[in-house]
């Protein structure tokens, strides 16, 4: 194949034909920006691509793929099911980023199942319009979005008050005029305080000369293709050096200066250790002073929404390395060089600009989950499944939506329970339960990072997850269908099964692709189905 160069947009439109998917001018212009393909100039400044590459490039990508999956999983992965066609704007639609979340699956599984298509792989419709769907380990909630947009009901249990307050965030109803002026305005006077409160004339000369010192040394995209071509050996060792040139290049620099602040700051006292730790001074001030506007707003739903929009911005500014977000290791104060953009990065130093983005953000999502979900009823339900009465808690919240559940009960189950050993749940948004003074649970978490691996930890996951499972088969139908995900590499799920009541009818394995972590090792998920043992 001869070279053939194409504009973005026009490379846009051949690889979305090609792929047989959507493929955004933003997909090429980021495989650009990360050498992942080669730039090309038509002579008037305009970024041209070779066509020839990016055939090549995702062909080379979904062949290796493939085979190394195969190989360290097996055969029998249905790559149906990997969604593998989906762009990242996909699985987090709408109200799906609303809030970071780690180990959560993604929309399209859950719909998959939900909804009343049928295929070569989905040979039976398990759920129709008006049934009722429980998640009793709801973390973020995708399980009540996906069903309130395909007219079911649901209920979610959740021992994290933290994940309550997500969940009813996305599945909540808004006068969005009074919580789009609301966020706004706090938003703005946010953005008013920090700009009396501190002098950004270090901050803004410290990014000069970082712009400057990586256009010579980390020259984009240059730099990053050098990178993937192995010219550059020792990326890290690289780095480490240009750093450390940087630091004492600019030893005087650092030393008469640094973040100038007025007097005009708010108590710090009464912050947590976590909150110290994590934050840099000026970040914490910008905090605390949303904080104490959160706490005039009577309106609980509007409050628990401007919650999300402040933690999810708390999140983005914690000092720490750009790679590290998802889990942090050691608080990064300084310039590093950072493997994630392959140049010098700083550490975030003000709230500002993601509070305003998150805020926007927020809004348009919001409003455009409220156009897509019917009127049906969703309902968040703080406590622990392995004893909760699901019954009662709905009645005490949703005296109508009692009626109904408590004549036809539950008609199945779609749940992603934890996978023994993996994550902390409440750790991960520690940041959150520090800032709000949410109390923790963690002690009721079930198969936690904290209790490792071992069979100590695996019997008590098992006797967990049992529990539940024969709690809330009580408000279940004797023909209800549970759908459970899980990586079962330990294969303990056909005894949690026996244990509960029920009995295995089928199974799907499943790739798991475009994870969030830096791990990207070869990961399959089972989706069980399951029914009672009747």
């Amino acid at each position: 194949m001869t070279q053939e160069l194409l504009s973005v947009n026009e490379a846009s439109e051949w690889a979305s034909k090609f792929l047989g998917r959507i493929v955004t001018p933003s997909n090429i212009t980021y495989l650009v920006q990360y050498a992942k393909i080669k730039k090309y100039s038509n002579g008037n400044g305009n970024i041209q691509v070779d066509k020839k590459e990016i055939k090549e490039k995702n062909d080379e990508n979904i062949l290796k793929k493939q085979e190394e999956w195969k190989r360290r999983l097996g055969s029998d992965l249905n790559w149906n099911l990997s969604f593998a066609h989906l762009r990242e704007s996909d699985t987090t639609k709408h109200v799906h980023r609303l809030h970071p979340y780690k180990g959560k699956f993604i929309p399209q599984l859950v719909d998959y199942f939900l909804n009343s298509h049928i295929n070569t792989f989905k040979k039976q419709i398990f759920f129709k319009k008006g049934d009722i769907i429980l998640d009793p380990f709801m973390g973020s909630g995708t399980t009540l979005v996906q069903s309130s947009e395909l007219g079911l009901h649901s209920i979610g249990i959740d021992v994290s008050d933290f994940n309550c307050l997500i969940s009813k965030v996305k599945i909540g109803k808004y006068d969005l005029v009074k919580l789009d002026r609301m966020a706004r305005d706090v938003c703005f006077k946010a953005r008013e305080f920090s700009q009396k409160a501190f002098d950004d004339s270090f901050d803004n000369r410290l990014k000069d000369k970082l712009n400057e010192f990586n256009k010579k040394y980390f020259p984009n995209p240059e730099f990053k293709r050098n990178v993937w071509k192995g010219v550059i050996k020792d990326e890290k060792k690289y780095g480490e050096e240009k750093l450390k040139q940087f630091l004492e290049e600019n030893k005087e620099f650092f030393e008469k200066n640094g973040t100038k602040d007025s007097s005009e700051l708010l108590n710090e006292k009464a912050m947590s250790g976590f909150l110290y730790k994590w934050f840099p001074k000026r970040v914490r001030q910008e905090l605390f002073y949303y904080i104490k506007f959160l706490e005039k707003i009577e309106d609980e739903k509007l409050k628990n929404a401007l919650m999300i929009i402040l933690s999810r911005t708390a999140r983005s500014c914690r000092a720490t390395k750009h790679s590290d977000l998802a889990t942090l290791t050691e608080p990064q104060i300084e310039p590093y060089y950072c493997p994630k953009h392959k140049k010098i990065c700083i550490p975030i130093n003000s709230i500002v600009k993601h509070l305003i983005r998150y805020t926007y953000d927020t809004i348009k999502r919001l409003k455009e989950f409220s156009e897509l979900k019917k009127e049906v009823n969703a309902e968040v339900i703080h406590g622990d499944s392995r004893e909760v009465n699901i019954f009662d808690e709905i009645k005490k919240q949703n005296p109508e939506f009692s009626k109904i559940i408590s004549s036809k009960k539950i008609d199945g189950v779609f749940t992603s329970p934890p996978y023994v050993g993996q994550i902390d749940y409440h750790e991960q948004h520690a940041y959150s339960y520090e800032l709000f003074n949410i109390p923790r649970r963690d002690d009721k978490e079930i198969g936690p990072l904290y209790k490792g691996q071992g069979q100590k930890a695996k019997d008590e996951y098992v006797e967990g997850i049992s529990q539940v499972l024969r709690n809330i088969g009580r408000f279940v139908k004797d023909i209800g269908h549970f759908f459970i995900v899980a990586n079962d590499k330990y294969n303990l799920y056909p005894l949690i099964a026996e244990k509960s009541g029920l009995v295995i009818v089928d199974k799907f394995k499943r790739p798991v692709l475009n994870r969030t972590e830096k791990d990207r090792q070869p990961y399959a998920e089972i989706i069980f189905h399951m029914k009672k043992q009747l």
